[in-house]
């Protein structure tokens, strides 16, 4: 059998993990002076308060080489191959640490997703859905190479006030953006965070529009599986943008997940983004 891994922030909801058998490898949230492990020692929750009260953001750091090597020792106990599917490269060091560790061991394969949040998760899953079905790593590597480009990963932020204090951007540019409801689009492309569009308006306005900027009268979408992942976000903001997607758009498979404490701690709450797959890159 093939085992697949991920990083943490692949934002895969609890049960999807448990379903298709993921091994999760977690990153670091620093908080203070202290470290937690991302969905296993911390919640969003977790941060959002501590933000509220100190006033300071929290940082991550990416798992070591010597963390990936023990998780893919252990696997290869049990299982003839593991894959591991990293946070993007240009995020973060844990690809380039997953890599140095599977020099030292055969047959474990990592791949970079260039991505992040649920644009990694639809990798992860694909690639649990190939290794179910009996496909070789090799096959299974190959597919998701070729998946990594067509992959639209996008959110869009309520308030910088987290990008600030994180040094994303100036203190000048989150109070203008606060007194003129500016709410930013962050794409990313070429494996790389961009700003995108700017929104005017309340947030559910903003989603809304972005929803349809995204998906209306576009013919370069795959219509097998959409991500809305989210940070914080009502029950009744989550519904409109479902029911935005399903207005603008079809898919077989519209998937709702919790964004996890990485893209929190840089975002805060109230960020929605929908994340699928192009037909092309």
């Amino acid at each position: 059998m093939i085992k697949i891994t991920a990083d943490s922030t692949c934002d895969l909801s609890k049960e999807m993990v448990e379903t298709m058998g993921i091994t999760l490898v977690p990153l670091y949230i620093i908080v203070g002076d202290k470290s937690f492990r991302d969905g296993v020692d911390i919640t969003p929750e977790d941060i959002f308060r501590y933000v509220d009260r100190e006033g300071k953001t929290c940082k991550t750091a990416a798992v070591s080489t010597y963390e990936y090597m023990s998780t893919f020792s252990e696997l290869l106990n049990k299982y003839r191959a593991v894959i591991h599917i990293s946070l993007g490269s240009e995020f973060s060091s844990s690809y380039q640490n997953a890599a140095a560790a599977a020099k030292n061991l055969k047959n474990v394969y990592v791949i970079d997703s260039r991505n992040l949040s649920t644009g990694s998760g639809h990798l992860v899953y694909d690639a649990a859905l190939m290794a179910r079905d009996g496909l070789e790593p090799e096959e299974i590597c190959r597919r998701l190479e070729e998946t990594i480009p067509r992959i639209d990963a996008s959110f869009v932020i309520d308030q910088l006030d987290y990008l600030r204090n994180g040094g994303r951007c100036s203190g000048l540019e989150a109070v203008g953006a606060k007194l003129l409801q500016i709410k930013p689009c962050i794409e990313v492309v070429d494996g790389k965070m961009t700003v995108g569009k700017k929104y005017r308006g309340s947030f559910d306005r903003c989603i809304k529009n972005y929803v349809k900027d995204r998906l209306f009268e576009n013919k370069n979408i795959d219509h097998g599986r959409i991500f809305i992942t989210h940070s914080d976000c009502s029950a009744q903001t989550v519904e409109m943008v479902r029911q935005a997607v399903s207005q603008y758009s079809h898919f077989d498979e519209v998937i709702v997940t919790g964004a996890g404490c990485t893209i929190s701690s840089h975002c805060g709450p109230n960020t929605l983004g929908i994340l699928y797959k192009r037909v092309t890159a």
